[in-house]
């Protein structure tokens, strides 16, 4: 794994897989950002591959994962120590670090979102983040 992990980082470049890392965060950010959402950490201290996320009031955040993993195979992590129940964890690495794989993610998680009556336009957030992306 080490080694087919560094030969896809050699094929694509240190500074390009950085920049695909940082504008799939990007995307990311500002298509939560539509949604209502908020970031835990400050932008200035964000790491772009994991991306943790304020749940909303009122969010049952167990079973908005639960309905992703099941319905759309899309797992996102829970808070851990005393951020649990507060943060979801959205990682965006390796391969899943691209605009395609944010536009589910976040198209899925509005669905997830809607279902417990957090009324938002469940596209708007991936076309946020296409309309990021497509910025660069």
């Amino acid at each position: 794994a080490l080694h087919e992990s560094l030969r896809l980082l050699l094929n694509e470049g240190l500074t390009a897989s950085w920049a695909r890392h940082n504008n799939a965060h990007l995307a990311l950010v500002a298509g939560l950002e539509s949604m209502g959402l908020s970031m835990l950490v400050d932008q200035d201290h964000r790491l772009p591959q994991l991306n943790t996320v304020n749940i909303p009031k009122g969010i049952d955040e167990a079973k908005v994962r639960k309905y992703l993993l099941e319905e759309h195979s899309l797992e996102i992590g829970a808070g851990l120590g005393t951020l649990a129940g507060k943060v979801w964890r959205i990682g965006l690495m390796g391969p899943n670090a691209n605009i395609d794989k944010v536009v589910f993610c976040l198209d899925k998680l509005s669905l997830a979102l809607n279902l417990q009556g957090y009324d938002i336009d469940a596209s708007l957030a991936g076309r946020t983040a296409q309309k990021t992306h497509d910025s660069f």
